[in-house]
Parts: structure tokens; sequence; C-alpha cells
């Protein structure tokens, strides 16, 4: 599982909500559409493809803590700097060292040359566990 991660501010800027930074134009979303749809494609293409999908933004988010053993609900957004799983994409590749080329094609997604990150940039690829034993340390 490749899985991408943003924050509410990196929602709010690609929506071009004023006063969270330089909004993106449509031509540069339509750049970084184009881009993930190839992406998406090649690795149909290639067979690796199982399944993909994007999150909504944190404000619809929900954060269930236990706190003193009672469960405490807080609703999103959570602070801007608090990144939260955005979206994945699922693959069925050769090998670990595949999956990682394939998220690694991530980091050329195209974005607006004056947009400034708010934390540093990473996707995280895990294998995802077909047994209990695949659990265990």
């Amino acid at each position: 599982m490749i899985m991408l991660y943003g924050s509410q501010r990196d929602y709010d800027v690609l929506a071009g909500r004023p006063g969270h930074g330089p909004a993106w134009s449509a031509e540069d979303a339509a750049a970084m559409h184009a881009f993930m749809t190839e992406w998406n494609d090649d690795l149909v293409k290639s067979g690796e493809f199982v399944d993909a999908q994007g999150l909504t933004a944190p404000v619809h988010a929900r954060r269930i803590r236990l706190r003193e053993g009672v469960p405490v609900v807080t609703d999103g957004p959570y602070a801007e700097s608090e990144e939260v799983l955005a979206g994945y994409t699922i693959v069925e590749c050769d090998s670990f060292d595949r999956a990682t080329q394939i998220a690694a094609r991530l980091a050329h997604t195209p974005h607006p040359e004056d947009a400034a990150l708010t934390h540093e940039w990473y996707v995280d690829v895990r294998p995802i566990a077909e047994s209990q034993a695949e659990l265990e340390l």
C-alpha cells in the first residue's frame, strides 16, 4: 500500500481557499491531475494496480482517543501542521523494491512553482499483511 499524506492546509490551498497560501491555478491543478491519471494508468497497463482512493479533507474527519478509559471524539480539522492520510494506492508487484520505485515516481508530481510546502513531502510504502504471522515482529 502506498500511502499519501496531507494537511487541512494542503486541501485548502488546492481548493483555492483565500488566506491559506498561493492558490493553484486551473492549469496547475490540471497538470497534477494529468500526472496522477498517467501514474494510475501506467499501473493498470502493467497489471500492478489493485485499488486507489482519495480521502476527504481532514475537516470531515473524526478522531477517537481513549482518555482515562473513555472514548473521546474530536472533530477535524486538526492543527494545520498535522498530517493525515490523504489517499492510498494498492499495488501488486514482484517485490517491495518495485513498490518503492512506483511510489518514488510521485516525487515528480507537478505543483505551482511558488507553492511553499508546509511539511516535508513523503509517502509511505508498506506491505499488506496476508496472515496473522505477518503481523508479528
